[in-house]
């Protein structure tokens, strides 16, 4: 055992790496939930946005357009997840679960073909001088830009949630589809406006994974995220820096079971694997704030034409 094999700037920077595909899954659910909506399949548009995303970028050459299909791609399962229960009125809970087992099983059919294959890098932004920055620059300045666009996102739903007049219509549907609908508006159109926006972001989540964290295709390589950042949002009480946070937690213990594995600690590695996911669940528990801040209408179905 080595530990002085680990580098610390090289840790907090893979960290933030780590955490940018919960990221974009975690926000977009929040947005999803405060729209009254509670959307299981969180792993499924992950894991399509993955391979979408992939093979997109393998045949154009273009990570770029990889991402772009990828968010095409997680919001087209959304659709699929918004037809379900907005219009067919079928249980959320039930469809978000299908939508998982019929993305894990989309996502393998297509990818047989890609197995073994690199896909094209995506440059990191070049800052200049910044990235010479002793400590500072390595961890903050060296990454893609679609990082950079994960922390940009929760500032943005951050803002709009809380200072615009589309964030506060988001949140007054809700809190009371209902009295939403009395005041004329448009429930449904909204709620799959927000289902939208969740699909897109997990389906760039996913597509971080295969294009940046692991660049190559692997059946099931979501390993769960979809299922954290559905944790995450509920005890991050539905606020976005929280999230954040508690993405960054996350990802955190997820670079350290790699590290310790690369400096030979004696522990075996299935327990190392497994450790991520423990200890954030732990951790976001004993933190957890009043459950009462979740939305009053969620998981509700909304029933009134409009």
């Amino acid at each position: 055992m080595d530990l002085s094999a680990i580098n610390p700037l090289l840790f907090v920077a893979g960290f933030l790496v780590a955490a940018t595909p919960l990221i974009f899954a975690a926000i977009g659910e929040l947005v999803v939930e405060k729209s009254g909506v509670l959307n299981l399949g969180v792993e499924g548009m992950m894991i399509t946005g993955a391979i979408c995303g992939f093979a997109t970028a393998v045949e154009t050459g273009s990570p770029l357009l990889g991402f772009a299909a990828a968010a095409a791609g997680g919001a087209v399962l959304s659709l699929l997840f918004a037809f379900l229960t907005q219009v067919a009125l079928a249980n959320q809970v039930a469809s978000g679960l299908s939508l998982t087992l019929f993305g894990l099983g989309l996502s393998a059919l297509i990818g047989q073909s890609y197995v073994g294959i690199k896909p094209p890098r995506l440059g990191d932004i070049d800052f200049g001088p910044l990235a010479d920055i002793p400590v500072i620059g390595p961890i903050f300045f060296t990454h893609d830009i679609i990082l950079y666009l994960g922390i940009a996102l929760v500032a943005g739903v951050w803002a709009v949630l809380k200072f615009t007049r589309a964030g506060l219509i988001l949140r007054a549907v809700g809190e009371s589809h209902d009295a939403a609908h009395a005041l004329g508006y448009k429930v449904k159109r909204i709620r799959t406006a927000a289902i939208l926006f969740g699909g897109a972001c997990a389906g760039l989540g996913g597509a971080y994974i295969s294009l940046i964290r692991v660049p190559q295709w692997t059946e099931g390589m979501t390993a769960g995220i979809g299922w954290i950042a559905l944790a995450l949002v509920v005890f991050a009480s539905w606020k976005p820096w929280r999230a954040l946070l508690g993405a960054y937690l996350f990802g955190g213990i997820t670079q350290l079971q790699l590290n310790l594995q690369g400096a030979g600690v004696a522990i075996p590695v299935e327990y190392l694997a497994m450790s991520p996911y423990i200890i954030t669940i732990i951790v976001l528990v004993v933190l957890s704030a009043d459950k009462s801040a979740a939305p009053a209408s969620l998981g509700r179905t909304f029933h009134a034409s409009n």
